[in-house]
């Protein structure tokens, strides 16, 4: 068993602002695991999938079952990437309740990118074809609207990264 505390790392950002190239690299590190919900979500649900109200159903269903799993991982000394959009306070509390059933540690890591570099980044994963879900230029704006950037008085470790890294 590992000598330090585990640490759940948790990701906000926008729709392609870099979060699971961000959470590869921090999966990388000893003793920890990625866990991100695209896969999760591709898996299990790629054909109940198909408007954001699905998605959201869907999400709400995998943090049901998630978020014990998580829990368990953390207390048995695991650190865990998890990445699942913390971009909202309504999931960010979500991974709070995960973080209070443990003595993990965290990081929230705040990904800033502009509107118009998520945008190019999202036409080029979209022409690539490799990642389980196409977002439209419309999803993104719309998912964007429900966009909060966590608070300082949400008592979060924010690690800040920027568009030039």
């Amino acid at each position: 068993m590992s000598l330090t505390s585990p640490t759940l790392h948790m990701l906000c950002g926008k729709i392609a602002a870099g979060k699971s190239t961000l959470a590869s690299r921090l999966a990388g590190l000893d003793g920890t695991v990625l866990i991100a919900e695209d896969d999760w979500l591709n898996a299990l649900f790629a054909e109940e999938m198909s408007s954001p109200s699905d998605y959201v159903r869907c999400a709400s269903k995998l943090r049901k079952v998630m978020g014990p799993h998580i829990t368990t991982l953390l207390n048995a000394g695991v650190s865990v990437v998890l990445d699942f959009p913390a971009n909202t306070v309504e999931n960010r509390d979500w991974m709070r309740g995960i973080l209070e059933a443990t003595n993990a540690s965290h990081q929230l890591h705040l990904l800033v990118s502009s509107d118009e570099l998520c945008l190019a980044r999202l036409r080029e994963r979209n022409a690539q074809g490799d990642h389980p879900f196409a977002v439209t230029e419309a999803q993104f704006r719309r998912f964007s609207e429900h966009f909060v950037a966590p608070s300082p008085d949400e008592g979060f470790n924010i690690v800040v990264h920027d568009e030039q890294g």
